[in-house]
């Protein structure tokens, strides 16, 4: 590179459901003389994928967007088209941490960190490097993700809405599909778990799992 050259501007999205935290991200990493340009602040998913702007380089996603839409098939969705995902969330367990790794995220921000740390997590992704901060790598360095169980998406979604309190008949109507081919869904989906050795056979199993794997968010 010359020295009249510049980097090449990483362009980010960040989406977050509150438009404070998104207000005050922009304006601490919105920086074109450092190449970083917040092209994109939205609300939701739906919001992001509409916008005219994506898609972008990076993607900062905030773990517990209340859309149903797991976070795997987001960061899964966005991997498919090129563009790298930093997760950002209040909550830093390990097994959130790990399953987000596993589903393609590049970074793990806890919303206790300093929007440096976040800077830095969007470069790192922007150059296809993954970024945790080193007490972050430590906690997960130990813990044992458990074995992806294999769920086609609408037996995830089935068991996304299930968890969170919806019964079978409005599982049904969301999905737009019958009663009978939901518990089709949550029966197979429960199947596949415990051939991996995870018991979900309850309700409220069924929910602890979903915090554990970030597609809920806990109460």
């Amino acid at each position: 590179m010359g020295p009249s050259q510049v980097p090449t501007p990483i362009r980010v999205a960040i989406v977050d459901d509150h438009r404070l935290v998104l207000d005050g991200l922009a304006a601490r990493l919105h920086d074109p003389a450092s190449g970083m340009l917040i092209v994109a602040t939205e609300t939701s998913w739906a919001g992001l994928i509409a916008h005219p702007e994506f898609p972008v380089d990076v993607v900062v996603l905030d773990l517990h967007l209340e859309d149903g839409i797991p976070v795997g098939t987001k960061l899964r969705a966005l991997g498919t088209i090129g563009t790298s995902a930093v997760v950002m969330s209040r909550h830093a367990d390990s097994a959130s941490v790990t399953a987000a790794m596993r589903a393609g995220a590049m970074g793990f921000v806890p919303k206790t960190e300093s929007a440096a740390e976040l800077a830095s997590a969007i470069r790192s992704a922007a150059a296809s490097t993954q970024h945790l901060s080193a007490p972050l790598a430590e906690a997960i360095a130990g813990y044992a993700a458990t074995p992806d169980p294999g769920l086609g998406r609408q037996e995830q979604r089935a068991l996304v809405l299930y968890a969170a309190g919806r019964s079978i008949k409005e599982v049904a109507t969301e999905m737009q599909t019958t009663e009978e081919t939901v518990k089709s869904y949550i029966k197979r989906g429960r199947r596949k778990y415990r051939e991996i050795g995870v018991d979900v056979g309850t309700r409220i199993l069924l929910r602890r799992h979903a915090v554990r794997e970030g597609w809920l968010t806990p109460e």
